[in-house]
């Protein structure tokens, strides 16, 4: 009679079981289509901002070109979400680093964002997307010389392949921007140069402040960007550029509703990223940021009519097969860790320094708009 009752409380126990494993599964795709649909939604709008006219009252069309601005409309709609972050988790308001070290990492941030909006004056915004992969080899470059830090031989074969296939697809076929010149599209790569010098300077600065200060994840979210905004804000009154930005606004509130969109976007983002690393880890917010970017190129051939090679079709295959490789790497050599490794590994990713080694970089705008981040490379190893 006790072996039967034993029997029949098993068989009550696997529903429940296998409902959990449901609502997990429902909540990782929750979280993935929160992230693919907010930064899918980023790249459209910023594309179309950058890109592509605006007609005002009278039937003129015109161009935004205060790119700074766009930063500081982020940056004030990043900082409200991180007061606000700050005080639900529970964080102090405090600064647990120098001020200067904010406004170090703010200025090459802001340096990154602009020039990242710059680019799709004169680049289509697939070639932004995939130029920012370049990003892998400075980021391992840098981490080399300020953190001392070492990578393996897949890691480089990884990131080589991936500068391979980008470079296949910016040598072989039409990368200028839709209403740009032939030939501007080399002030956009320029452009996209300036990008990865500052960006992988902020990565690993933002990484070190993580790890030599104890810095909390808001907390630095929270001064990064007021810094950020305060630079913003006197770049635009020294270029001169805040009252015809204001103008352009007033002239155009359709800007305004794209711009807002934009910040709405980047906070979302950054949100359901957080979301899903803390419940399911680095490797699984790679592989839905691999999806999420295959999906955003093909969304930007379709909605602006790019033209496109076979030869960029390979280079494509190239950079992708490599990310989804690396993800699939990571995968494997989680399997092999015994499951008190795994259990740790899901704790660790509650603490605020993850953020640099887990590829979130939550003080950025969007938190993970660059393709094959170090970081994505450093949570697969053992």
């Amino acid at each position: 009679m006790e072996s039967s009752g034993n029997q029949s409380d098993s068989v009550e126990e696997q529903p429940i079981g296998s409902q959990a494993a449901i609502v997990k599964a429902a909540q990782c795709v929750i979280y993935g289509v929160g992230i693919i649909g907010m930064l899918g939604l980023y790249g459209v709008v910023q594309e179309r901002i950058m890109s592509e006219p605006y007609v005002d009252i009278g039937g003129n069309s015109t161009f935004f070109r205060a790119s700074v601005f766009l930063v500081l409309c982020n940056r004030l709609v990043a900082i409200v979400y991180a007061i606000g972050m700050v005080a639900v988790k529970g964080e102090s308001y405090r600064t647990a680093a120098p001020l200067w070290k904010y406004f170090a990492i703010s200025m090459s941030n802001v340096a990154a964002t602009t020039m990242q909006y710059e680019a799709l004056k004169f680049v289509s915004f697939p070639v932004q997307m995939l130029g920012k992969s370049f990003k892998m080899m400075p980021v391992m470059i840098w981490s080399i010389i300020i953190s001392g830090k070492t990578y393996k031989l897949p890691d480089w074969f990884i990131a080589a392949m991936v500068t391979l296939g980008v470079t296949l697809f910016l040598m072989t076929g039409v990368i200028n921007a839709k209403h740009s010149d032939k030939d501007s599209s080399f002030w956009g790569l320029l452009c996209m140069l300036a990008y990865l010098a500052a960006d992988s300077f902020t990565s690993t600065f933002q990484e070190k402040l993580f790890k030599d200060h104890n810095a909390s994840k808001f907390n630095q979210m929270m001064y990064v960007n007021c810094c950020s905004a305060t630079v913003s804000f006197l770049t635009l009154i020294a270029s001169g550029k805040l009252l015809s930005a204001l103008a352009f606004s007033a002239a155009h509130p359709v800007f305004m509703g794209h711009a807002f969109m934009l910040s709405a976007a980047a906070v979302g983002g950054q949100f359901f990223i957080y979301s899903q690393v803390k419940e399911f880890g680095a490797l699984v917010l790679a592989a839905t940021m691999n999806i999420r970017q295959v999906l955003s190129i093909l969304m930007s051939y379709l909605l602006y009519s790019h033209s496109i090679s076979w030869q960029q079709v390979m280079g494509l295959f190239l950079v992708f097969g490599s990310l989804f490789y690396k993800s699939f790497l990571g995968f494997v050599t989680m399997k092999r860790r015994p499951p008190s490794a795994h259990k740790y590994q899901q704790v660790e990713f509650d603490e605020p320094k993850t953020d640099a080694q887990g590829g979130l970089e939550m003080q950025k705008q969007p938190a993970a708009e660059t393709i094959g981040s170090t970081a994505e490379t450093r949570s697969t190893d053992s």
